[in-house]
Formats: structure tokens, sequence, C-alpha cells
């Protein structure tokens, strides 16, 4: 089992495994996903996809994109996004490992903060997020959804 930077050899399994994240994912194939990664993912080094893997299949995931800012010194912001993990290694702390990571990767890059997004009935994905540090009501989110799903 590693703790890795996922990359376009990752898609199959990870395009699986958000299936599970919410169901949203429609058509979306992986060679659709392929040629997203190869247009707009890889070479960013603003955007990251963390994993762990074993045996070859990502079993947990989270998504980072740096967000460069004009305020706060010029110290850009950490947005995560699809967090997941397999419903088969849940209670392992692999969605911790994963987290971790990310922030991490958030300190590397001299960010300020970390920003993620939970629907507001995940309690127990709210209590996850706390553990790791985050405070649920430092601010508001104001969500415009321009797709239905």
């Amino acid at each position: 089992m590693e703790i890795r930077e996922l990359n376009e050899n990752d898609l199959d399994s990870l395009i699986k495994l958000y299936e599970q994240l919410d169901g949203a994912n429609g058509d979306f194939t992986v060679e659709k996903a392929r040629a997203l990664w190869k247009s707009e993912i890889e070479g960013n080094k603003n955007i990251k996809y963390f994993g762990v893997v074993e045996g070859g299949k990502v079993i947990s995931t989270c998504f980072c994109i740096i967000i460069p800012n004009l305020t706060r010194i010029g110290s850009s912001a950490c947005f995560v996004e699809n967090v997941v993990t397999d419903k088969d290694y849940r209670g392992q702390g692999l969605g911790r490992k994963v987290m971790e990571r990310a922030i991490a990767f958030a300190r590397e890059r001299d960010c300020y903060k970390v920003i993620l997004e939970s629907a507001s009935f995940r309690k127990e994905a709210h209590q996850f997020y706390r553990n790791l540090g985050f405070d649920g009501d430092a601010k508001k989110a104001f969500i415009m959804k321009l797709k239905d799903y």
C-alpha cells in the first residue's frame, strides 16, 4: 500500500472509485477522463490527485487545486474536492492519510488555508474533517449549481 500522487495510469481505477462518491459521474468514461487529463491536468503544477494505492487499485483519493491569490501577502489557497475511500477499506485511516498528504501539499506550496466542501447532511464526514483540524463554522459557503448533478 502506498500514498502517492496519481497519474494517467491510475485513471481506470480512479473513475471506478468515483462511482462510490455520489453516483453523479453519469456517462463520464475513462476515455473522456484521459482526454481531460491530457488537456487540463497533466503538467499543471496547481492540480494534484493524491491516492492510496494497493495492488494497482486506487482505494482512497482526493483532488487538490492551488488557487493563486493577490491578498494574504500573495499566499494561495488550496481547494480539496472528491474525497472518497473505497467502501471495503473504510475505517482504516486511509482517508486521513490522503487528506494529510493534501494538507502537506498545501503547506509545500505556502498556502494560507485549505478549503473543502461537504454536503450538509454528511455528519460523519464533518466529524472526520473536524478531527483533521478543519473548522466547519469558520465560514459559510454559498453554492450556485450550474448543472443538475
